[in-house]
């Protein structure tokens, strides 16, 4: 996800990361030609170069960009605006959506989660894998208190205000209101939960403003707290979107229709361990990935894309149903992404209902 300049991390800070980007951008470049699944495993190269294993970037980092947008009133609780026309964009700042079908549906390198796929990119095998799938899920979960805590890494995250096909090239996509960015996402995800008996705590703490730098281990003293003052809940959401820019003035839309409607395509990331994390319980987090998606593919077909099984920590190891979830890119709509987060919550709530909430 961006990096932005101004507020969200220090000049100085972001010099090393943008000159060793800018001395990678001819290996980079071989991405053009390759599917998403390819330049996702570019991407997780540099990752691993330029930043430590608690703290990175989501996986599809993007172009540097200005800082958020602010915000009179960050309040989840407003009302709804009212949308202008599209704005017209000069030629030279106009770029292109590639609106697609990321849910690997057919995939052949792809690993079966019931209806799910997850694509892997450890060095376990794909036996390996569908053995740890096969194990029984117990995540602890009682009924009675909050089983559910939802968080935001990167909460200041946004989307594309019009659905035109076309955007900004001097967009940010970043926004401090409430009320366009990850929280709006996570309060759709917690009210469905909730309307369907589910204990949710929902923490709108926006923990990459003003510093970009230094989220993770914000929102994992975040996560701390939640749990020590509510040891029911057993389920960590970090909700963020994910960003994917094939070129300089192409970024893609992880797009698919839900009865009659457009939803953003949702993306899971579940670490693992390789032997240096202190992350003994990635397989509950996987085993519990598998089953999420699964629920979601069964009740909505393509709405999933493969679950990210990476060797990534991403505050994982606090509780043993830690996931990241990815609604949509850059390019998807907030109306796009909320749809889907109520998609989600449904299937979410059947799902916990059945492991016995």
């Amino acid at each position: 996800m961006m990096l932005p300049l101004a507020k969200g991390i220090s000049s100085t800070a972001a010099m090393p990361a943008l000159e060793e980007l800018t001395r990678q951008a001819a290996f980079l470049s071989v991405a053009l030609s390759m599917p998403e699944g390819g330049i996702a495993l570019l991407e997780e190269r540099f990752n691993s170069e330029l930043f430590t294993k608690d703290e990175v970037p989501d996986p599809l980092p993007e172009t540097p960009v200005p800082s958020p947008k602010p915000s009179e009133n960050s309040s989840s609780a407003q009302p709804e605006k009212k949308k202008d026309p599209p704005p017209e964009i000069e030629e030279r700042y106009r770029g292109n959506i590639s609106e697609e079908d990321l849910s690997g549906a057919g995939g052949a390198a792809l690993i079966a989660a019931g209806n799910g796929r997850i694509r892997n990119y450890t060095k376990l095998t794909g036996e390996r894998i569908a053995a740890e799938l096969e194990k029984p899920i117990d995540l602890g979960l009682v009924p009675g208190g909050p089983q559910v805590l939802i968080i935001h890494t990167h909460a200041t995250e946004s989307y594309e205000e019009y659905d035109t096909g076309y955007y900004d090239t001097r967009n940010g996509w970043r926004s401090t209101d409430d009320s366009e960015n990850m929280v709006a996402v996570g309060n759709a995800l917690a009210k469905k939960l909730e309307e369907n008996g589910i204990g949710v705590i929902h923490d709108a703490m926006q923990h990459d403003y003003p510093s970009y730098n230094g989220s993770y281990q914000r929102s994992a003293e975040t996560i701390k707290k939640h749990l020590a003052q509510n040891p029911s809940i057993r389920i960590v959401l970090d909700v963020h979107r994910d960003g994917i820019q094939r070129t300089d003035t192409l970024i893609v839309k992880p797009t698919t229709v839900i009865n009659g409607r457009k939803a953003a395509q949702l993306m899971i990331i579940a670490g693992c361990d390789d032997g240096t994390m202190n992350m003994p319980g990635w397989s509950e987090n996987l085993r519990f990935a598998g089953r999420l998606v699964d629920a979601v593919e069964t009740d909505s077909p393509t709405l999933m894309r493969p679950v990210m099984f990476c060797y990534r920590k991403y505050n994982q190891d606090l509780a043993p149903g830690s996931l990241l979830l990815e609604f949509g890119s850059q390019a998807n709509t907030l109306e796009e992404a909320i749809y889907t987060a109520e998609l989600v919550g449904q299937s979410l709530a059947d799902l916990l209902h059945e492991l016995g909430v």
